[in-house]
């Protein structure tokens, strides 16, 4: 097997589940979702599907409720439109790379604004 072979697949099936969601799914638990990754296993026989959505906790569970009750569907219309041997099992998750890398930026900005506010009453000029 190719080397590249597993990045195209996972690729491929990204796009395809993205269509699927934007233009075939009518469920209401399913709002507005960006399919960020999937993940596969060597074999090709398993998929975790990451996703992310705008919205709040709950908003995020029950678009994970949605989408492993429409998984047969979806699996069923992705071996209509990737030809492989097995088509991977399905599995959904939350990706939550978005909400930590926020974080981040915001500890990163309040202890800039700390340093700022800290230069100020020093009466320095220059910041550091």
């Amino acid at each position: 097997m190719s080397s590249q072979r597993p990045g195209r697949v996972q690729e491929a099936i990204r796009q395809e589940i993205a269509k699927i969601l934007q233009g075939e799914m009518k469920d209401p638990r399913i709002g507005f979702i960006t399919i960020t990754k999937v993940d596969l296993t060597k074999d090709l026989r398993y998929a975790r599907v990451y996703f992310s959505v705008l919205g709040e906790e709950k908003e995020k569970k029950l678009a994970l409720k949605g989408l492993n009750s429409a998984k047969g569907y979806i699996k069923g219309l992705l071996s209509d439109r990737i030809k492989l041997r097995y088509m991977p099992d399905i599995a959904f998750a939350i990706d939550e790379s978005l909400e930590h890398t926020k974080h981040i930026y915001d500890i990163l900005d309040k202890i800039k604004k700390e340093r700022k506010d800290e230069a100020g009453d020093r009466g320095d000029s220059e910041v550091q």
